[in-house]
């Protein structure tokens, strides 16, 4: 084993070392200039002209997709197509003995292709495109490679050349006139203010843990538990061995979170929101989950394959330690929606401190031996069940109901996925309907009118019947949701089911601003100051906030009579238009690229209020000065409104003093 991994490790650095030398030449091999010229019959020709390296050769664009070849093509969003392609330069053809002696036509030197359009009058937008390209030195062969290309218009519609990619924008998202330091009423406050020393961080980072334990993205992983250690545990000390070390694991996860900011600047942390709101792991994980559901229910075992089963003892215990931390990465993984919020604030006051990354890191320990330690503790239960007298398919039950529960939590990372991309297949009744269905089916089960072939004859006991019972009153709860009233509310499924305005009855709130320069106009037209709602789609607390807080009376007719509201979702993935997208430069100089409506909303939250976490709630003057603390999780509605009201009275000072002046 030992031999293998060596032997590994040499190629890989041997490959790395090799690409790195490459990489110099490769990219001088060829390179392109673009320019626009009118063609014969007055349609616009995009001239790509190729410099390429002595020795080297370039690829014509007429080679058939099974051979070397190269390839120029249009932005699906170009409202042009390409009639055709003109090559000029010096060609050779020639038999390739790298593609069994097949013809190829190929340049040397310079290269000019005329790429000839069916233009549109109409299109004013600019044109993009990539030329994909291969070329050979030798018996060497690169590629395909992609350079990208933009044309825009003249005044009087000609095409020019224009620098391709995201360009440096000059706006800047830092609000010079945002003072975290002086307010103007020194009053909220996200409850990280003041906190120094390392102890002081990890009791805070513990506290976090304790309560992102039990939040409700982090309590429905416990049947995921059951179920694994149940299926694993062999032994009563077997499973006490690997319950610790499941939660050693979620500990060691946690901190490993924490190491690669020893290298990346504060601006970079909402990595993580990006990674937990990213689709296509949304969608993995519903798979997953999915998986196991199917697996509960009998149609088939999740098994090593028996070569693995069969093989030596060593090689059976790092397949299951491995099987572990891939449990304890998961549940870290799928319960960051949650979870994320509580670090938020840690992770950039730490990383904006002397020694930031170690007391992120001493931060992300608490929170993991708090989160850790009472999963570890609780994945005993399933050896206490192991210990129980075998009689009955009572253990097959618990795996039947856990299938049903598992379905349903696919159901909420794919609605995390629909979020954040609009796609509008689960709204929220869609989201109930489904559910109600699952639960339903879960009963049915649960009183015998269901069976699954892994079923054996069972009495349905009182433990049952009481269970179904749970599920019945759970289902007929969840009818209402159903409904276009205030009862379709359910506060029970705040932040867990899509928000309220996600809905088959269109927009429930006709006044949500969702534009930060429009609110800002707003305010100075109607003179009132700015509540800034930095919020997330797959944020649970922003939903809980929204549907128990603020409607709330003393919340509410604060909000609605006094402020401009406007919500700002983080993780937006909607492209902003062409000229808004840009790299921007960030506090610590770096360049940071801005290309959608969360990059830009995200990197304004983090530049000016120094925090990544959801829900973020700011007060601002129409000329953006900052009224008073950000807050963020404010579940006291009493609290959260003396905040509103000191905003207010900050306003009203600011406004006595103008006209004082």
């Amino acid at each position: 084993m030992n031999r293998i991994t060596r032997i590994l490790a040499f190629c890989l650095l041997a490959g790395l070392q090799q690409a790195a030398a490459q990489t110099d030449t490769t990219k001088q091999a060829v390179t392109w200039d673009f320019t626009a010229q009118p063609g014969a019959d007055g349609k616009p020709v995009l001239v790509l002209h190729a410099h390429i390296l002595d020795g080297w050769r370039l690829y014509s664009t007429t080679m058939p997709d099974s051979l070397p070849n190269s390839r120029v093509a249009l932005d699906s969003s170009a409202k042009t197509t390409i009639s055709g392609i003109d090559e000029q330069g010096q060609s050779r053809n020639q038999q390739e003995p790298l593609f069994n002696n097949a013809t190829t036509r190929s340049f040397t030197g310079d290269a000019r292709w005329l790429v000839h359009l069916q233009s549109s009058a109409a299109d004013t937008n600019d044109l993009k495109g990539t030329v994909t390209f291969m070329a050979i030195y030798k018996d060497s062969v690169i590629g395909p490679l992609e350079v990208p290309f933009r044309y825009g218009h003249t005044a009087g519609g000609a095409l020019v050349a224009k620098a391709a990619g995201l360009q440096e924008s000059a706006s800047s998202l830092k609000l010079m006139t945002i003072d975290l330091a002086k307010p103007v009423n020194n009053c909220g406050g996200t409850g990280t203010e003041g906190t120094s020393g390392l102890l002081g961080i990890f009791v805070l980072g513990l506290l976090g843990g304790l309560v992102g334990l039990v939040m409700p993205c982090t309590f429905p992983m416990i049947p995921l538990t059951v179920s694994f250690f149940t299926k694993r545990s062999a032994s009563r000390s077997k499973g006490i061995a690997n319950a610790f070390l499941y939660g050693f694991f979620i500990f060691l996860v946690y901190v490993l979170i924490s190491l690669p900011f020893y290298f990346l600047k504060g601006n970079n942390a909402n990595i993580l929101n990006t990674i937990s709101t990213n689709i296509w792991i949304n969608m993995a994980f519903a798979a997953i989950f999915i998986v196991f559901a199917l697996s509960f229910f009998g149609l088939f075992e999740i098994t090593l394959p028996s070569s693995i089963s069969n093989s030596v003892d060593a090689k059976s215990n790092i397949s299951s330690v491995g099987g572990i931390f891939f449990m304890a990465l998961t549940l870290v993984i799928v319960s960051f929606s949650c979870t994320g919020p509580i670090l938020g604030s840690l992770l950039v006051g730490a990383l904006d401190q002397n020694g930031g990354a170690l007391q992120l890191t001493v931060a992300m320990a608490g929170f993991g031996v708090a989160l850790g330690l009472p999963f570890a503790l609780f994945a005993l239960f399933p050896n206490w069940l192991h210990s129980l007298p075998r009689s009955g398919n009572w253990m097959n039950t618990v795996k039947v109901v856990f299938g049903f529960v598992e379905l349903a939590l696919a159901l909420k990372y794919l609605s995390n996925a629909d979020l954040v991309e609009h796609w509008g297949l689960l709204k929220r009744e869609t989201f109930f309907v489904i559910w109600i269905a699952i639960d339903f089916a879960c009963v049915a089960y649960l009183f015998g009118f269901i069976k699954f072939h892994k079923d054996g004859p069972s009495k349905i006991t009182n433990g049952r019947k009481a269970l179904a019972a749970v599920f019945l009153v759970f289902g007929l709860y969840m009818i209402p949701g159903l409904t276009n009233s205030e009862s379709a509310k359910l506060p029970l499924f705040s932040g867990i089911v899509p928000p309220w305005n996600y809905s088959w009855y269109g927009n429930r709130d006709e006044h949500l601003i969702n534009n930060y320069e429009r609110a800002i106009q707003l305010a100075k037209e109607q003179h009132k100051p700015v509540l800034i709602d930095f919020t997330g789609w797959a944020c649970t607390n922003c939903r809980n906030m929204e549907e128990h807080v603020w409607p709330k009376p003393g919340v509410q007719e604060l909000i609605t009579n006094d402020y401009i509201l406007v919500s700002l979702y983080v993780d937006d993935r909607k492209l902003l238009p062409d000229d808004q997208q840009g790299l921007v430069t960030t506090a610590d100089g770096s360049k940071k690229e801005i290309r959608t409506i969360g990059d830009k909303f995200a990197t304004l939250q983090s530049e000016n209020f120094k925090s990544v976490s959801q829900p973020l709630y700011v007060l601002i003057s129409p000329d953006q000065k900052l009224l008073t603390r950000p807050v963020g999780y404010t579940p006291d509605a009493k609290a959260y409104a003396q905040w509103l009201q000191c905003g207010l009275d900050a306003f009203k000072q600011l406004q006595s003093t103008a006209k004082a002046q």
